[in-house]
């Protein structure tokens, strides 16, 4: 490797590091005593390294009763919607992509229009519906209004759109009909477009917190966004910023592992765009 590649990977060192120096600044307030934190001044200042070191913040976090059952909703929310997401944007992009049917101009143009319609404004039909049907303080009635997204079925309408007919070709010739196409040939070659579609899914149901805020007022289904917090100005006022800042950690820990696990799905969805996978 020439000297330039290496001041590249320097001069974007130092823009990321920037980025990220208020993640260690949390992670680093979250494992010092408050009472140390307490008596810091604007004058001496709060370091990135965490001295005197203890896992307090944590260990309270975790005995307040309800912060693993919050913990426990927002994995059963994130992964149902994320299946869901998958199940309906996978099969509703292939039809729009690939099959013949009527009204399928006007679906289209249908799904566009709902890209441009903000979230916010379907809270107050939905809550009606969900009011009526009694599903409030349900795990469905987290999921279900995140399923149809328009934006997951246009990113998987553009990617089977991408992959050359002559693959189904092959496949028609050979005398499979679509829906086996569809399962045998189409998923697999989806799968780095469907898993950044998950992993964009799962980040937006795990930080989701204007519709848990509004469809669960018992706190036995609130997500740990909701549930955190509810209590953090207990926190704030009463146990210090330590636990503040050990609430902020715990909430984007999973969020953060997940993407670094799964990064390089989204990489090759971004950079390849065709038919690799």
């Amino acid at each position: 490797m020439n000297r330039s590649y290496y001041w590249l990977v320097f001069a974007i060192s130092i823009p990321a590091f920037l980025w990220l120096v208020p993640t260690i600044w949390m992670v680093s307030l979250s494992f010092q005593p408050n009472d140390v934190l307490a008596r810091t001044t604007s004058t001496t200042g709060l370091g990135l390294i965490p001295i005197p070191f203890t896992p307090d913040n944590y260990i309270a976090l975790f005995q307040f009763g309800q912060v693993p059952m919050w913990f426990f909703n927002s994995l059963i929310v994130s992964a149902g919607m994320t299946l869901a997401v998958l199940a309906v944007s996978t099969t509703a992009g292939y039809a729009l992509a690939r099959l013949d049917f009527p009204m399928k101009g006007p679906i289209v143009v249908l799904c566009l229009i709902g890209l441009m319609v903000p979230e916010q404004a379907v809270f107050i039909p939905l809550y009606t519906m969900f009011a009526d049907w009694g599903w409030h303080n349900s795990y469905h009635a987290l999921i279900m209004p995140r399923v149809a997204v328009p934006i997951g079925v246009f990113l998987m309408m553009q990617f089977f759109k991408a992959v050359p007919r002559d693959i189904e070709e092959a496949a028609r010739i050979d005398g499979v009909g679509w829906l086996q196409i569809f399962w045998y040939v189409m998923l697999p070659l989806a799968r780095p477009a469907m898993m950044t579609l998950a992993i964009l899914t799962f980040l937006y149901a795990w930080n989701d917190y204007l519709w848990p805020l509004v469809s669960a007022q018992q706190r036995e289904f609130f997500t740990i966004t909701l549930g955190l917090a509810s209590i953090q100005s207990n926190f704030a006022q009463a146990e210090g910023l330590g636990r503040v800042m050990a609430s902020g950690v715990i909430a984007s820990l999973p969020v953060v592992v997940l993407f670094l696990i799964f990064q390089r799905y989204v990489v090759r969805a971004m950079t390849a765009g065709g038919t690799k996978g």
